[in-house]
């Protein structure tokens, strides 16, 4: 299959993965900050071919796993009310918050939909001027143009029932969060490729200058992944602390600037909480105080309850690239996709639903 095939050509890979051996001459620590890459490297055993001196984490790289109890919580909340259509992607509906999530507010009765973009409840909004719809707007850098899309035809069309529930987070904040624990062992990032289709990748370079860490953009295909590896250990061995490209052939420096304009047209840059990370400062977007009609935390009389996480759930350390998901005591048993105790194996991109998809046999 073309533009496809040849990212998974085994020759190739074996050529990546002895130029990796030649290069490394010591440990070397790299994390990815990609759902996507997170299940690559998982599903084709990317990170068993690797020496051993490589070792690979999976960072906060999943928009729906990243998203705080505390706003699972409002969006339970909101989906709860009479006069309510909720609406939301299908990963986010089985995401607990802290009594329950919007598959049980489902259950009970409530309006709770399911779409494939914020376009859609739009579409919902206009077949149902009597009812309030809510839109729940997770998600990175590649959702931001579209949930601010919708926010501007709602207004450019006068459609008043139309709200957004701002869950939007930015990818270098959090990058930057994990480089100032203490306990941080990243040496290297696999930065998100499509993230940097539209932002491009010059925060990335702020980043790389700051903390003295090499950051390669590289794409979700195997051969993407080993030569985003390739050219991170090539860095590191010589010293070096660059943002390079290897995802050239969808990304640019300056990214995509129509989508840039409309998404800060919308929105502004705020704090914003994160699952695992806690709250991390200008990591969000939220809307902005001419867009503040559309914002469903202002239109909702909200009750800010008392936010509880499973106490045995680890998604957060799973996030934070601490431990592996199965290090945890209840993965594959108390803990599987048809019953998650966390984000992080609900979720498609879910480090957990990984490897319960792909090394389950092997790990239990």
């Amino acid at each position: 299959m073309k533009y496809l095939d040849e990212y998974r050509d085994s020759a190739a890979a074996e050529r990546y993965l002895r130029e990796i051996k030649r290069l490394t001459t010591r440990e070397w620590t790299i994390m990815e900050v990609c759902g996507g890459q997170t299940h690559a490297i998982v599903k084709y055993g990317i990170d068993r071919l690797l020496p051993d001196k490589i070792t690979l984490l999976h960072g906060p790289g999943c928009p729906v796993c990243v998203t705080a109890v505390e706003l699972i919580d409002r969006a339970v909340e909101i989906a709860s009310r009479e006069n309510v259509i909720f609406c939301s992607f299908g990963d986010m509906l089985r995401v607990p918050g802290s009594d329950k999530d919007l598959l049980t507010v489902k259950a009970e009765g409530g309006d709770v939909r399911m779409v494939y973009s914020p376009l859609d409840s739009l579409k919902i909004a206009r077949e149902n001027p009597d009812k309030e719809i809510v839109f729940f707007g997770i998600g990175f850098e590649t959702t931001a143009p579209a949930n601010a899309a919708a926010v501007l035809q709602a207004q450019q069309k006068k459609i008043t029932n139309f709200t957004l529930l701002p869950a939007l987070v930015l990818i270098p904040p959090a990058m930057e969060a994990i480089l100032r624990d203490n306990a941080c062992r990243v040496q290297g990032f696999l930065a998100a490729g499509h993230v940097c289709t539209v932002v491009g990748y010059r925060e990335y370079e702020k980043l790389a200058e700051k903390y003295k860490i090499p950051i390669v953009v590289t794409g979700f295909e195997p051969l993407d992944i080993l030569q985003g590896i390739c050219m991170t250990i090539a860095q590191l061995e010589k010293g070096k602390y660059e943002v390079e490209n290897q995802y050239s052939r969808a990304v640019s420096r300056e990214g995509n600037l129509k989508a840039q304009e409309i998404i800060y047209e919308v929105f502004e840059v705020v704090n914003r909480p994160w699952r695992g990370l806690g709250e991390i400062l200008s990591s969000g977007l939220g809307l902005r105080d001419k867009y503040a009609v559309f914002d469903a935390a202002n239109h909702f009389d909200l009750v800010t309850g008392t936010v509880r996480e499973d106490s045995e759930c680890i998604s957060g350390l799973v996030l934070q690239g601490r431990k592996k998901p199965s290090e945890c005591p209840a993965f594959g048993t108390r803990c599987t996709p048809e019953n998650p105790m966390g984000a992080t194996m609900v979720s498609s991109e879910g480090a957990c639903a990984a490897y319960y998809r792909y090394r389950r046999k092997q790990t239990l």
